[in-house]
This record gives C-alpha cells, structure tokens and sequence, in this order.
C-alpha cells in the first residue's frame, strides 16, 4: 500500500483532533474530486512499519491527546489497500483503547465484498459514496455532497447486527447504524 499524506494532528476529517491518513488508490476517480493525486495506487510513499508505529504512538500520546484515526484518500477500500488498512485498524483497536475509526470510501455500504465488510465491522464510522459534483455542498459537514452517508457502525460483532440488517437500514437513510 501506499499512502499520500500522514496529519499526526488533524480537526478537519471528523470530530475532535485527530490523526488521519490519506492512502494512495482509488477506481471510483470522481468528477471534481478534490484528491485526484491519490487516484493511482503507486502514488506517494510506500506505507510502512514505520509510519504505522508513528501513527500508534501519536494516537496514545498524552501530551496531544487525539480522539481517533480518520482514513481517507484515494479509498481505504480499494481492494490493494484492504490488507494493510485492516491490519492498521487491528493495531488502532489492540493498542489505543478508547481511539474511534473513521472512514471515507466512494463505495456505498450494499456494495461492499465480503473483505471490505470484514474491515467495515471493526470502525465507528463510515462515510459512503462516491463524490457527487452536482449535489456538492461545502456547507456539509464531513462529506462532501450530499448523497454521501454518514454510518455509525458499532461493531457488530459485539452488538449482534448483521450485513444484510445494516444494509437495509443504510439503504433509506442519509445518517444511519449498522
């Protein structure tokens, strides 16, 4: 995998400060999106060990204490990044008790493979859908048009949700739980 950009400090991408980080990669290549250098997988720099080590110590650091990780791009989703991206969020979960997830990916909840699903089940939030430029809204809060949906997404394994349950309430809703 490879990433763009690392924000060891961020208040733009989610709630609270924040550590977030821009992976290179994505298929969807949105009209007027405002990340296009991050379309080609190969982008950027090799994401590595040490970066992910850098990231777990700036989420546990006391002296600027971060609400969570945002992961952004290019998609997180992108079949390339999923490896990478679940074993990250793994190490965020283990090692910063307490730290939230969120995620931005132009793919919609009923759209996700079974991979995707499996690292959609362990974040707290994800923002789904590709980038709209005729429903563009900068009025939004984050997201950027408005056919993108904010999901809170308890994890279901310890809430006993399912798939086909969070799709079927994602499917009517603008905001919704899965």
């Amino acid at each position: 995998m490879h990433y763009h950009q690392y924000y060891p400090i961020d208040v733009v991408n989610g709630p609270g400060t924040r550590a977030t980080l821009f992976v290179s990669g994505c298929e969807h290549q949105c009209r007027g999106c405002y990340n296009q250098s991050t379309w080609r997988l190969d982008s950027g720099h090799p994401f590595d060990p040490a970066l992910a080590d850098r990231i777990i110590a700036d989420l546990n650091n006391p002296r600027i204490k971060r609400r969570g990780l945002s992961l952004s791009g290019g998609d997180p989703l992108h079949p390339a990044n999923l490896a990478e991206v679940a074993t990250l969020v793994a190490r965020v979960r283990a090692e910063c008790p307490g730290k939230d997830i969120w995620c931005w990916t132009g793919y919609r909840l009923e759209e996700l493979s079974d991979a995707q699903w499996q690292l959609v089940e362990q974040l707290d939030v994800l923002v789904d859908g590709r980038f709209e430029q005729a429903l563009a809204d900068p009025a939004l809060r984050w997201r950027g048009s408005h056919n993108q949906r904010i999901i809170q997404c308890p994890r279901r394994q310890a809430c006993g949700g399912s798939r086909d349950q969070a799709t079927l309430t994602a499917s009517h809703k603008e905001s919704v739980s899965c």
